[in-house]
């Protein structure tokens, strides 16, 4: 999937960063451009990419300060200046934009919304949300941004590609590992889930294609991203077993969003040597998905891959009734000190007035 990246915060730069840095070391050249949006020059300038700081007349270059309210007032602002340095990045070869921000932030729960927006408004390719939720011991504040923040990126964007940080946080690691951890788990998973399709070493037998990904997409909502891997053997009939187990694991133990089963949409991705990959074992993980999602929707294929492991992604579409979700907005709500009753239909908590909109 030929890619354009725009990070905005300072979550969504220094993801990006880890993206880009990801596809450049692999050689896959699926992400083509990338740019960095932030309203504090401090969380930019060590980035290696292209930046725009916006909100200069507002904060002054000093960020602001958790205030989704004015990250998104600032963002509908300078909105043309940061389509201005897109100018010639989103090319006819773009298959696909990804707007990348922690949603407990200021300036990226606030200004990726307003930012998805506008990108659909302009460009005729698909605009996805990469969204990054606080982890639970985090403060009320990125809470309740996190929970404003996705209810109006779902609605914006194509789709939104969630990950929680509390999946792919290690025990006893320091603030500052954890958060440095989890971007390079992100940049490996969703890494490897654009390079898809992408030119690569070897031919397999029903390679991933971009269309297969963006029909997976296109349920819309909220998507979950599962990752693993395990040592092949030598023999493909040998890893009948190895494909199936890592396509578990990946839905069960290694999901963006842990429990986020029951889905409209799947896409069983299976990297590593052709030759490795067991043509049953791809077809009994695919079918293992449907019987575990409920969805009739699922797709399998192979990712050509130098590797002497087999890795499986996981890519579910529409899981924004899992409990989760379900989880994650009940303690936005609570953070924001509201006790009216639960909806009965989780999906309709994006329609509930418990929590504003931003835009």
């Amino acid at each position: 999937m030929k890619t354009v990246l725009i990070g905005v915060g300072q979550a969504g730069g220094k993801v990006t960063s880890a993206l880009v840095e990801f596809d450049r070391e692999m050689g896959f050249d699926a992400i083509r451009g990338a740019l960095a949006v932030n309203t504090a020059q401090a969380d930019l300038e060590p980035l290696p990419l292209d930046t725009v700081l916006v909100g200069q007349d507002r904060v002054n270059g000093h960020g602001v300060g958790g205030d989704n309210e004015l990250g998104a007032e600032v963002m509908e602002a300078d909105a043309g200046e940061v389509m201005a340095a897109l100018d010639g990045r989103i090319t006819a070869e773009a298959e696909a934009i990804f707007v990348v921000a922690g949603l407990g932030g200021g300036t990226g729960s606030g200004g990726a919304p307003v930012l998805a927006k506008e990108l659909s408004r302009v460009y005729d390719v698909p605009v996805y949300g990469l969204g990054i939720l606080p982890g639970s011991g985090e403060g009320s504040m990125y809470q309740v941004n996190a929970g404003r923040s996705l209810k109006t990126l779902v609605r914006e964007a194509d789709a939104t590609l969630l990950i929680d940080n509390d999946a792919w946080h290690s025990s006893g690691e320091s603030v500052e590992e954890g958060f440095q951890s989890i971007n390079d788990a992100i940049a490996q998973r969703v890494g490897l889930l654009m390079a898809s399709g992408e030119a690569v070493e070897g031919v397999g037998e029903s390679v991933v294609d971009t269309s297969e990904i963006i029909n997976t997409l296109r349920a819309g909502g909220i998507a979950s991203l599962g990752y693993a891997s395990a040592q092949a053997a030598a023999d493909a009939d040998d890893n009948v077993n190895v494909v199936t187990s890592v396509t578990r694991n990946a839905l069960m133990t290694g999901a963006s969003l842990p429990g986020a089963r029951a889905a409209e949409t799947g896409l069983v991705v299976l990297a590593g040597q052709p030759e490795n990959i067991s043509r049953k074992g791809v077809e009994r993980a695919r079918s293992w998905v449907e019987d575990e999602t409920g969805s009739m929707r699922v797709r399998g294929g192979d990712f050509p891959l130098d590797s002497e492991r087999i890795a499986a992604l996981v890519l579910l579409g529409g899981v924004e009734r899992s409990q989760r979700v379900e989880e994650f907005m009940e303690r936005a709500r609570e953070a924001q000190e509201r006790d009216d009753e639960p909806d009965e239909d989780p999906a309709e908590r994006f329609q509930t007035e418990e929590l504003d909109d931003l835009i």
